[in-house]
């Protein structure tokens, strides 16, 4: 299948853009883009589900909106799709303004996750359905829709119904569907829901392969933060109809710009308190009782968030260095798996915490009275912004 290349703006939609008093970089940005949304706002009544978001997604990346039921995201998707007017805002896709044009003129696919397969047709025919529609003549669909079902490794399963597969065999005639066509865009909203976790992951890495092989812009819809971590090229990270933070995976995991973006990639343990700057690089942060270094200079109520590979845990008290912080803390659960260790501890402000170690830690034990450590640098210092504690999903 061919990449797509994105043609720019128009001269036409450039000067409807200029009207609306853009300047030239948003303009050039606007025709740069795969996916282009600008103060974008959704209401239903007096409910905002998204709030004037900005967000620009570039040719070819693989884009995953990520965040809680409710938090905008799928609604964002929809706006793109065609299948939920805007309220406001602009949205282009390749240069050219859709916000009016139906979803069949947007030159997307869509993968949603019941598959949405026809049963009284077989694979290749469902395959087939979205060229029929394009009037697209029958030896050009054949060569199509065989390219297409290599391409998900389901070639030999042509003749066969939907009944006859398994869940993640219909997704895949689902993804080969959408695709068949080369469209620009692919969306896709929660595609591996409904799957169990060996087979999820499974399919995260095909559609990885097929998005590298296609070339098209791949726009992914999920709550679950592994899964977005493990595919994307970047994350939009969705809280009550705004976007909190854009970035790479491992960007958002290690320098999260809030607490909620914090919390809600991967385990963290939070811990909150009065900060006050001590140097020019750190301030001191009061947990209850105890005093913490952190990097990054903040005054009033801030929260240190400490990933949980990044925590030790000790019997004792170790000697005092320059380097680490410690808290006494008491362990209130441990789970096995496998290669490491869960460990839930109780932090002197009566909050959870969550520290990972390795399989062989047998010492650790539920009831038991321990010190927690950490390296200064790897703590996080963020505003108290609500965020505290974990986000539902």
């Amino acid at each position: 299948m061919s990449s797509p290349s994105g043609p720019g703006i128009a001269a036409e939609h450039e000067n409807e853009l200029r009207t609306l008093d853009l300047d030239t970089t948003a303009i050039e940005q606007i025709g740069d883009a795969g996916i282009s949304l600008r103060d974008v706002t959704k209401t239903y009544g007096s409910d905002t589900v998204v709030d004037h978001i900005d967000l620009v997604i570039e040719p070819g990346e693989f884009m995953t909106f990520l965040g809680p039921s409710g938090s905008g995201k799928t609604t964002t998707l929809n706006m793109i799709a065609g299948f939920t007017g805007i309220t406001s805002g602009l949205l282009h896709i390749y240069g050219r303004p859709v916000a009016k044009l139906p979803p069949h003129k947007r030159d997307i696919g869509m993968v949603f996750q019941n598959y949405a397969l026809f049963p009284h047709q077989t694979v290749a025919e469902n395959i087939a359905y979205p060229l029929k529609r394009r009037r697209i003549g029958k030896m050009r669909q054949r060569a199509l829709v065989d390219g297409a079902m290599e391409m998900v490794r389901m070639s030999s399963y042509g003749d066969r119904y939907p009944s006859e597969l398994s869940g993640g065999q219909q997704q895949r005639v689902a993804l080969a569907r959408a695709l068949v066509y080369e469209p620009r865009v692919l969306l896709m909203d929660e595609p591996l829901g409904a799957l169990d976790r060996k087979l999820r992951e499974w399919l995260q890495a095909e559609i990885t392969r097929i998005h590298r092989e296609v070339g098209s812009t791949f726009v992914y819809v999920t709550h679950d933060q592994e899964e977005a971590l493990s595919m994307s090229d970047r994350i939009a990270v969705f809280n009550q109809g705004r976007i909190e933070q854009v970035g790479a995976a491992e960007t958002l995991y290690e320098r999260p710009e809030t607490l909620f973006v914090g919390r809600f990639l991967g385990e963290s343990t939070v811990l909150v308190g009065d900060a006050t700057p001590s140097t020019p690089a750190t301030s001191t942060v009061e947990v209850g009782s105890h005093r913490v270094r952190a990097p990054g200079v903040r005054s009033g109520r801030a929260a240190l968030l400490i990933r949980p590979e990044n925590l030790t845990l000790d019997a004792e008290r170790g000697p005092e260095t320059a380097d680490r912080e410690r808290l006494p803390v008491t362990i209130e659960d441990v789970t096995y798996l496998g290669a490491t260790r869960r460990v839930t501890v109780r932090l002197p402000d009566g909050t959870a915490g969550t520290v990972r170690l390795g399989s062989d830690a047998s010492h650790v034990s539920p009831g038991a009275a321990a010190q927690m450590s950490w390296k200064t640098a790897d703590g996080i210092l963020l505003a108290d912004d609500g965020g505290a504690s974990d986000p539902a999903t």
